[in-house]
């Protein structure tokens, strides 16, 4: 009897352990947890909802360049605002939840900083101890607008640019144990001459909340003393053949890149240079890239390093990516009227305006679920493009569409002063055009050439787009063709619905609220760069519960939906007449505007999708008849 009862006591001391522990982890949690709720009121999406800010964004950030070890340094950091030109802050005044931005909801803070004053981030990190003696890289994602950074109290370096990443190598400044990471923000928002997008200091109608400090994941990452700092893949469907650029860090001569191509595992090419030479790789029968098949081939890159002793080749640093074959181009038809064409076949690109906001995160969708959510839906609803409008996202949105299959047309977003008639000077052909300082023009300059190599891979992005409206748009011909000439493979948008300069690709026409074609280029594609904007209200996924804002509103989504209809068949006829592409105004609801697909929370259809759906594809295909 005595043995028989020992097991049931056994039973109850293994239970207890195990409630022991998970009491002290949640008594350990409890303090985060405490710590950190979303600020405000305002409506939010179901992924906010969920949100654990033990685990903020915890994917790997850059897809398209991917390492095996790395580091996520999101979570609750230290914040302080204080007046500018202060030191660093003796004390703080809480926690923000980074990667969201201080004005957000999803900080945590949801706190107003202007242009007087400056955000504080203060972090404690520890450095792997399995890293060994690699260098360690700490990465931004993004930060609006001018940061500066110190590790364990040293000033490492700065940067300006709110739309960019940006990396330093913090290896010489780290100590033992634990690390000390101080980040001040400055950022001036509309009174300021850097690209901000929509962002105003009294946000309305079109112009939205302020958006300042950390945006994007931050991250570290160990790196050998020579490693591969960045990749650019060039497609060639034409000749078979895709060419890959490589800029190495600490190469010397008789350093080695090794690039092999795969499909699914198996090997289809491999070529190999010395540090600083391109490669070209033959891909025979290549399987082309498009919305409607959005293949991917799989590319791994190896750089090795020459012992100089002996002689021998040590891999020094490794790294995935991939790359899409695809050709954007024009042609005229047999009409005479010129074409966009993928993969040398004309091809009507038809897609949304895509601001690119979040009721809760503002500038950062709060997970990754819901950054790739928006692509989804677009596609749902039958459209082969997204116009990313005066936004640049993270590195993940354009791999997401990379692998679901959209186009992209990525704008730069506008900036300068204000956004009054100061800043948007309308004429049409020719007219006259915003004088910038030097400092705006350098500012703008670096932001969008930075930007370009940024995004110069990702084999969804079909156009680049330099001004919108003529906001803040300088030196139209200058700019267009400088952008040309740096990325060739590419058309070139000059000005979505600016001043028209007989420069550039492409002759883009914005008409609210229906399709309109008022002006006709025959040398260029002619495009109906935004349209539409057809407004519905509905109660409880509102931003604000008055002031709402639409071109032309509705009551409910039957007549949304047969309006939408309406200009949409307007819309088809203007295909054969001369449009290649035309982009409706919006994905979702953003702040004050109501004329989205969605609402801003994303929780309601407004349209039927599937009449939607329907007569976009109706779109599309008009070319193919």
């Amino acid at each position: 009897m005595m043995e028989k009862s020992i097991e049931p006591i056994k039973t109850l001391k293994m239970n207890m352990k195990k409630f022991l522990l998970t009491l002290i982890l949640l008594l350990v949690s409890l303090p985060i947890i405490a710590q950190w709720k979303p600020a405000g009121k305002k409506i939010k999406t179901e992924w906010a909802e969920k949100m654990d800010p033990e685990s903020v964004l915890p994917e790997y950030p850059r897809p398209i360049m991917e390492r095996a070890d790395w580091k996520n340094l999101n979570g609750l950091w230290d914040y302080a605002i204080q007046p500018l030109g202060k030191s660093l802050p003796s004390t703080f005044d809480g926690k923000i939840l980074v990667p969201f931005a201080v004005e957000s909801s999803l900080s945590g803070v949801m706190k107003e900083v202007g242009s007087e004053n400056e955000l504080w981030y203060s972090t404690d990190f520890e450095v792997p101890a399995d890293w060994g003696k690699k260098n360690i890289l700490i990465h931004f994602g993004a930060v609006d607008w001018q940061t500066e950074l110190w590790i364990n109290g040293i000033k490492v370096g700065s940067h300006e640019g709110g739309y960019t990443p940006f990396t330093f190598n913090i290896t010489p400044f780290l100590s033992e144990g634990g690390q000390q990471l101080i980040v001040k923000v400055w950022d001036p928002t509309d009174e300021g001459p850097q690209p901000r997008g929509k962002q105003v200091k009294k946000p309305e109608g079109i112009w939205y909340t302020p958006v300042t400090g950390i945006w994007q994941t931050v991250w570290l990452e160990p790196v050998a003393q020579k490693s591969i700092a960045s990749l650019k893949a060039v497609p060639d469907i034409d000749n078979g053949t895709v060419m890959i650029e490589t800029e190495i860090v600490g190469g010397t001569y008789g350093d080695i890149v090794e690039v092999t191509v795969s499909d699914n595992g198996t090997t289809l090419a491999t070529a190999k240079s010395t540090v600083g030479e391109s490669l070209v790789l033959g891909i025979d029968n290549a399987k082309l890239w498009s919305p409607e098949m959005p293949f991917l081939y799989d590319m791994q890159v190896k750089l090795m390093g020459r012992n100089p002793m002996t002689g021998e080749q040590m891999l020094q640093d490794e790294v995935k990516s991939y790359f899409g074959m695809r050709k954007i181009s024009m042609k005229k038809d047999d009409h005479g009227i010129v074409r966009m064409q993928l993969n040398n076949k004309d091809y009507f690109q038809f897609g949304p305006l895509d601001q690119g906001w979040w009721p809760d995160g503002l500038y950062t969708a709060p997970t990754d679920e819901a950054l790739k959510y928006d692509i989804q839906k677009t596609k749902e609803l039958g459209f082969n493009l997204i116009r990313k409008h005066v936004k640049v996202e993270p590195a993940r949105w354009y791999t997401h569409c990379d692998r679901l299959g959209i186009l992209v047309w990525q704008d730069m977003p506008s900036g300068d002063m204000g956004h009054g008639p100061q800043w948007q000077n309308h004429n049409y052909f020719e007219g006259s055009e915003l004088k910038r300082s030097a400092r705006s023009e350098a500012i703008y300059r670096k932001e969008w050439k930075d930007i370009m190599d940024y995004l110069f891979s990702y084999p969804s992005i079909v156009t680049w787009v330099p001004f919108n409206e003529a906001w803040g748009q300088f030196k139209t011909e200058e700019i267009t063709e400088w952008t040309d000439a740096y990325d060739p493979s590419r058309l070139i948008n000059s000005a979505s619905g600016g001043n028209f300069y007989r420069t550039g690709d492409i002759l883009d026409l914005h008409n609210y609220p229906g399709p309109k074609m008022y002006l006709y280029d025959a040398q260029r594609a002619n495009v109906l760069g935004e349209y539409g904007g057809i407004g519905l209200a509905l109660e409880d996924h509102l931003w604000r519960p008055d002031e709402n804002w639409g071109y032309v509103k509705f009551k409910n989504s039957k007549e949304t939906t047969d309006q939408y209809v309406k200009y949409a068949e307007e819309l088809k006829k203007m295909v054969k007449s001369g449009f290649s592409g035309a982009i409706y105004t919006q994905t979702t609801d953003v702040e004050g505007e109501v004329n989205g697909f969605m609402t801003y929370d994303r929780k309601v259809d407004k349209m039927d999708f599937a009449k939607v759906k329907k007569v976009n594809q109706a779109i599309i295909n008009e070319l193919q008849k």
